[in-house]
């Protein structure tokens, strides 16, 4: 262990830097999980518990650290039920960013096969959306690259046909059976419909209604783009690992659809966009 510095009686080493960083980066990724929820005022008030229990406990007030002494040690169990949906973020988020969470990725290795690109005709979503827009009929399209969405497939019907202007419309009719929910596209093709989405703990804008949270929710746990139409207002929004752009026009759809298809990163662009849009509604609300 190579020794770079002593403060007092403490011999700090390359290894006791790097501990310290990794351990501030992973708290810092569970903050910003957390952030925005519920789950934080509960975490700072164990770290509160647990810090008294450390005063006391050097205290020597022997009753007062056995009472918390018990509490703490049940408060592993407890946080593991407590931060249940916290945690399975976490690991989500873990699973998509792996390189395991490729499908293909066991063939792509034995056979070194080149990964292609899922890119295909998106003109139908686009006409479709202007369709629905101009009409104010809600709608919630899940896009994906990578994977076929299995899992949230199952919770809707199962379609496996070809993306087209008039089956999207017919999907999103009011009065379709298959309108309250979610369609998932992969590939060219409509897997299915009357998908349910996982839902954002997050505070969202007033604005925003439970299909833009579900959108939002999609987004977070998944590596997906998701396209939403407004009920009330028309308007076009797309959502992206946690963040949404609203107001979109169907040229900007058509430019952010083919950068995602071909594998392009827009991350950082939907976090510019969506701080810049943030600013404009506290502005226009400070005025108000």
């Amino acid at each position: 262990m190579t020794l770079l510095f002593k403060i007092g009686f403490l011999d700090v080493s390359i290894v006791n830097i790097i501990d310290i960083t990794l351990v501030s980066v992973l708290i810092y990724q569970v903050y910003k999980l957390m952030r925005g929820s519920v789950a934080i005022k509960i975490f700072l008030g164990f770290l509160s518990l647990y810090l008294v229990y450390l005063v006391v406990n050097a205290a020597k007030m022997e009753l007062l650290s056995i009472i918390l002494g018990q509490f703490m040690g049940v408060g592993v169990i407890a946080a593991i039920i407590l931060f249940a949906p916290e945690i399975r973020k976490f690991l989500l988020i873990i699973g998509k960013t792996s390189i395991l969470s490729n499908e293909n990725v066991l063939q792509e290795l034995l056979f070194w096969r080149k990964k292609g690109t899922m890119a295909f005709n998106i003109t139908p979503i686009i006409e479709a959306s202007k369709s629905l827009a101009g009409t104010s009929t809600g709608a919630l399209l899940v896009i994906s690259r990578n994977s076929e969405l299995k899992f949230y497939a199952e919770s809707g019907d199962l379609i496996d046909a070809v993306v087209s202007k008039r089956l999207l419309i017919s999907i999103f009719n009011k009065y379709s059976p298959l309108h309250d929910g979610a369609v998932i596209i992969y590939n060219g093709k409509v897997k299915a419909a009357r998908c349910i989405l996982p839902v954002t703990e997050k505070e969202v804008p007033a604005q925003f209604g439970l299909r833009h949270r579900a959108a939002i929710g999609m987004s977070e746990a998944t590596d997906t783009l998701v396209l939403i139409v407004s009920e009330e207002t028309g308007q076009v929004s797309m959502a992206k690992n946690g963040n949404i752009l609203h107001n979109l026009s169907f040229q900007e759809l058509r430019e952010m659809l083919n950068s995602y298809l071909a594998g392009a990163d827009i991350d950082d662009k939907f976090e510019f966009i969506n701080s810049f849009e943030n600013k404009k509604l506290k502005q226009r609300t400070a005025e108000a």
